[in-house]
């Protein structure tokens, strides 16, 4: 029996694989003309599932940079005074959102979604993990395409996942749709200065051993358009935080297996399929040649975007109309006395 808060849709590509249990559901690609997929493809989504699935069987039971930037995304529900009872955690690091759920927002129904069939299976092995009054569902469908009917949930968490979609503006504004009025959206998305010293070694490797640059790194949004893709999604109270973590590895290669149990290795479809050895290793020396410590450790930057959004609501804060404020800033400067400086608007 499908779950009454879905929708029933289309899928015009994969077939995705169903579980057996109750709890378990399968979501698929919306053949509604609302929906319809992007036509700009950038990241190649197949290759993406498989390299999540890969993902779950490497990734140990704890990561302590995923496992923080779940912590610090969470924190905001602490700031909200009302509770969340239906809530949808979306792609990315699902296993480390299920550990740190617990006592957050006063969710009381859970649905956990994933492009991939073995990273869902991960999640749901998860141990010591939510609250055990909490009614969990575990759903394979795509961040694209979202099955949920519309004002059909509380919440939508979404931690590291969101930064590989085609058309992140519509996932964006399907999220938006899938909340009720006065829902709240929560996402953390890598930054375009995620992993500067990898483009920069990867860069001078291919220029010394190929003559020139394939892409190996995908496009990664800047700050400045964080808080445009909430506006455009149509978010209320738009809010958005930067944050930096800095990892130290033993080398380059320790640096490039942590990415692979993230499942954050290169997806793009104009990806250069053969990387030969000795570009690899040069890319490991100049790495650690430049950015090495006196200790032999190596740094690499992960640039994390907190977006904040909430679903338009009368009760909501709005800001004024423009032109309708009764004082002027002469006043202003006249009540302050003569000495204090007070900038307007040119």
């Amino acid at each position: 029996m499908m779950h009454p808060l879905f929708r029933l849709v289309r899928r015009s590509s994969t077939l995705l694989p169903y579980f057996p249990s109750t709890r378990f559901f399968v979501g698929a690609a919306s053949g509604d003309p609302e929906f319809q997929p992007s036509k700009i493809k950038i990241f190649d989504r197949d290759l993406k599932r498989k390299q999540r699935d890969r993902a779950a069987w490497l990734m140990g039971s704890k990561d302590a940079l995923v496992d923080a930037v779940a912590e610090n995304l969470l924190d905001r529900l602490q700031d909200c005074k009302r509770s969340f009872s239906t809530a949808l955690c979306l792609g990315g690091s699902l296993a480390a959102v299920r550990r740190t759920l617990h006592g957050h927002g006063g969710i009381q129904e859970l649905f956990m979604m994933d492009m991939s069939y073995d990273m869902i299976r991960k999640c749901r092995d998860v141990k010591g993990s939510c609250d055990s009054t909490m009614k969990t569902f575990f759903l394979v469908g795509d961040e694209e395409f979202l099955p949920f009917k519309e004002s059909s949930l509380d919440l939508i968490v979404s931690c590291l996942g969101l930064h590989w979609t085609n058309d992140l503006p519509g996932a964006m504004i399907q999220s938006r749709l899938a909340l009720k009025p006065d829902g709240l959206f929560l996402a953390a998305i890598l930054g375009g200065e995620t992993l500067k010293e990898l483009r920069i070694a990867c860069t001078v490797a291919q220029m010394e051993r190929e003559g020139g640059i394939s892409p190996r790194n995908s496009p990664l949004a800047q700050v400045r358009d964080a808080g445009n893709l909430l506006t455009r999604a149509g978010f209320t109270l738009p809010g958005v935080d930067v944050d930096e973590y800095v990892v130290r590895y033993d080398s380059a290669l320790e640096l490039i297996e942590h990415l692979r149990e993230m499942g954050e290795t290169n997806a793009l479809l104009q990806r250069n399929h053969i990387l030969k050895r000795e570009t690899a290793l040069a890319t490991a020396a100049v790495y650690q040649s430049m950015f090495a410590a006196e200790d032999g450790t190596v740094p690499a930057t992960f640039q994390v975007f907190y977006m904040t959004g909430w679903r338009e609501h009368p009760s909501q804060q709005t800001a004024k109309r423009r032109g309708s404020a009764n004082v002027s800033f002469e006043d202003i400067k006249k009540h302050f006395g003569s000495d204090s400086t007070v900038d307007g608007p040119d």
